[in-house]
């Protein structure tokens, strides 16, 4: 990799900054290079005005998403995802990996592993992801049964679910929901389904990946590497 190329990836300099820093001088495992064409490699040491830069191909963050963030790059009038990021975790093009509604919050996961992040979504995966909702009504028995069975949604019957209720009354509920798809509004209209509204709802889990319940809402952080390791042999 080009010299150039490996600082620009590490920090967020301008191509003309990038081009100025070297002229003046760059340490290569402690040698002193001025050359832009200058061959690097992944693990080698390099020292800009004093910094160790730390090159990392691809970038996997945790982020705890508040309500009315949409899950995109950008948005021409919300908030998205990737506005959470500093700039030096914008330059790797990160996106998030899949959806989570407007109004729906907790775990995403943002990474450039464009591979990691087809695996993840594909179908034939069946990746289990892990809820808490809140409903206007009663849950009770014969909607968990319902559920495992898969309930129809319009003209789709969905796949075998997991409810797990915490508490139940007439007036409100509140439960874990597991599913393996991601249909549009897949568990407000499962709900709808069985006459309940869902009032609250949070993504806990993503497969193995769960989400830290030290992270605030809008907060994020990087990944473990057992994390990293969990969710690449899913």
């Amino acid at each position: 990799m080009r010299l150039d190329k490996y600082i620009s990836s590490c920090t967020t300099l301008s191509r003309n900054e990038v081009k100025k820093v070297i002229k003046k001088g760059v340490l290569v495992n402690n040698i002193l290079i001025k050359s832009p064409n200058f061959k690097v490699n992944e693990d080698d040491k390099v020292q800009v005005d004093g910094e160790i830069l730390e090159y990392r191909k691809y970038i996997y963050i945790m982020l705890n998403k508040e309500k009315n963030v949409v899950s995109a790059t950008q948005d021409a009038r919300d908030k998205a995802v990737i506005d959470y990021l500093s700039d030096k975790d914008k330059i790797l093009a990160t996106f998030p990996v899949g959806r989570l509604d407007k109004d729906t919050e907790g775990l995403i996961l943002l990474t450039n592993n464009g591979d990691l992040a087809h695996n993840l979504l594909s179908p034939k995966k069946n990746i289990d992801k892990k809820y808490y909702v809140e409903v206007d009504g009663q849950l009770n028995s014969s909607i968990v049964d319902l559920f495992l069975q898969g309930v129809h949604i319009g003209d789709y019957k969905c796949k075998s679910s997991k409810l797990e209720i915490i508490f139940s009354s007439e007036e409100k509920s509140k439960a874990f929901i597991t599913i393996s798809e991601g249909k549009f509004h897949q568990i407000k209209r499962m709900m709808k389904a069985v006459n309940l509204n869902v009032i609250y709802l949070k993504r806990l889990t993503i497969g193995n990946l769960v989400l830290d319940e030290n992270l605030k809402l809008g907060e994020y952080r990087y990944l473990t590497k057992e994390e990293i390791e969990k969710i690449q042999n899913k």
